[in-house]
């Protein structure tokens, strides 16, 4: 990391550099371990592969969590917890299969990935290092006394707390997490039953409806908007009242169990980020005004 007043490299704090390291580590072990997964899956079908294809891409997820990270981005922390939550709930629905008892070697996998995630979000909001370090915003053009200069640009809305954030995180879930049942149940369709084509269609089209929704409700959430927190309420519960009827319809017990689990985490974790920002609002610090937050005072 360089200053903008000398070229001279600042070292970044070990515990910075540790979770760096701690993260890549964690990318390689999520490939690790669903290819151990599909290896001593009984059955290697539509629906694993699908599933097995989404964990996997959550390896790119830690990747681009090590350059928040490295950068000092305050992102990092709501990203990597919503990240580490619906990892170890991704690779847990896999272990277990539909039958008998889970493989040791998946097991152990779990257990191993779940360890790493537990410290990736330990050491984001416990290491005072790393809350430290984590407070740069992006950076872009500004231009400013006839120059044109690359460089942090504060965000022009008021400041928002981290569970704000994290709630935004989660929600922004909702879509991916809802496309990929509806991805496995077109393998139902072409198994012997193409009359449920037109709710996996429903489906499809309620995931990619959900993205844009939550885009426009989570933008005024961030300028603290009341009528944005209750909308969001409004649309996870949707989602949940969408999502989990059509994984058990269509996927049985077992679909509902490996992807609806997954959601209903997401879900809990954006509608408890509602109710602690709610809180830390409600309870402001002594001699801190509450204008910056956007509420009323």
């Amino acid at each position: 990391m360089r200053t903008a007043a000398a070229t001279t490299e600042v070292r970044r704090p070990s515990a910075v550099r540790a979770l760096t390291t701690l993260l890549a580590v964690t990318a390689a072990a999520t490939v690790v371990v669903e290819l151990l997964n599909w290896w001593y899956a009984p059955e290697q079908g539509f629906g694993l592969a699908v599933r097995t294809g989404w964990a996997m891409l959550r390896s790119l997820g830690f990747l681009l969590l090590i350059g928040h990270v490295r950068r000092g981005r305050a992102l990092a922390r709501p990203f990597g917890l919503i990240l580490a939550v619906t990892t170890v709930f991704a690779v847990g629905r896999l272990v277990v299969p539909r039958q008998g008892v889970p493989p040791l070697p998946g097991l152990l996998g779990f257990a191993l990935l779940t360890a790493l995630c537990v410290a990736v979000v330990w050491l984001l909001y416990r290491s005072d290092a790393v809350a430290g370090h984590l407070v740069r915003h992006r950076r872009g053009l500004v231009v400013e006394g006839g120059t044109i200069a690359w460089r942090e640009v504060a965000p022009k809305r008021p400041p928002v707390t981290g569970w704000l954030l994290t709630s935004r995180a989660a929600a922004f879930t909702y879509s991916p997490l809802m496309l990929v049942p509806a991805l496995v149940a077109v393998g139902v369709v072409f198994d012997g039953r193409p009359a449920v084509g037109p709710a996996v269609l429903f489906w499809f089209a309620a995931g990619i409806a959900v993205s844009y929704v939550v885009l426009f409700c989570t933008a005024f959430l961030l300028r603290g908007r009341r009528w944005a927190r209750r909308l969001l309420v409004a649309v996870t519960l949707g989602v949940l009242a969408v999502d989990l009827p059509l994984c058990w319809w269509l996927l049985g017990v077992d679909g509902l169990v490996r992807d609806g689990a997954p959601l209903l985490a997401a879900a809990v974790l954006a509608l408890y980020g509602l109710w602690r920002a709610g809180r830390a609002e409600a309870t402001p610090t002594p001699g801190v005004s509450r204008r910056g937050t956007g509420e009323a005072p």
